[in-house]
């Protein structure tokens, strides 16, 4: 199959969050394979900020797509309502949905972030692969911003200030070096505060980048050492620090 070929399949969200998807490790595997090797490849359980996070990008980047989403008219998750209509499905509040409203409406009033989400020139959710450090790599871009030659992706957050460590909790560091190398691009972050609807634009130094590089090879390492390694025998595997 060729590059093309593989890439095609990836703009499907089934094929790249399933197991066609699986067998390139992306961003979201370097918090695993750093703190808990074993776990990767385990599905992880869907949590509500991922859902209102999803809605947000969709609100913003696709809007054609929110029908896909279903929204229910109740206080909390744990009513009697709630229950009977999601059936064990994990849903999204009208409370939740009107939030992420005010965000989209915040974003794309300031002239600044619309120009650079709404270029006409724009791609938007492109998968890309990449050969790092001997492994495969695949990735999806909220926004390719061609005009300005950025990779923009679309960030919330519950403390804007703080923002910068949160970068680097949730390694937005390798994220960034990976797409700049997957997409040739500089990257750039759009963040909105949930509480304030506070706006700003984080662009990445070089030693934001490198922080990122570094990441991806320990990442690599230890996937190579538990799972390109015939001779390692995962059952002894054990942290060793000193308190």
């Amino acid at each position: 199959m060729t590059e093309t070929e593989i890439i095609s399949l990836l703009r499907n969200d089934e094929n790249y969050y399933g197991e066609f998807g699986k067998q390139y490790l992306s961003n979201s595997d370097i918090s695993t394979l750093l703190k808990d090797p074993l776990s990767l490849g385990v599905s992880k359980t869907k949590t509500i900020p991922m859902l209102i996070g999803g809605y947000f990008h969709t609100a913003v980047l696709e809007p054609d797509k929110l029908h896909q989403f279903k929204i229910i008219e109740a206080s909390t998750r744990n009513t009697k309502k709630y229950k009977e209509i999601s059936g064990g499905e994990m849903c999204l509040l009208q409370s939740e949905v009107d939030m992420i409203n005010v965000m989209s409406e915040k974003l794309l009033a300031n002239n600044v972030i619309k120009d650079l989400i709404q270029n006409s020139n724009n791609e938007y959710e492109k998968p890309g692969l990449i050969k790092l450090n001997n492994l495969m790599w695949k990735g999806k871009s909220d926004i390719l911003n061609h005009d300005d030659k950025l990779i923009i992706d679309l960030k919330t957050t519950n403390d804007i200030d703080n923002f910068k460590y949160s970068a680097k909790k949730y390694n937005y560091d390798s994220q960034a070096y990976i797409y700049s190398k997957m997409f040739g691009y500089e990257f750039l972050f759009i963040v909105i505060d949930k509480n304030t609807y506070k706006i700003g634009l984080f662009d990445c130094s070089t030693e934001f980048y490198q922080r990122g590089e570094d990441k991806v090879a320990k990442a690599c390492e230890i996937y190579d050492l538990f799972y390109n390694n015939d001779n390692f025998d995962k059952n002894q595997y054990f942290i060793n620090s000193t308190l």
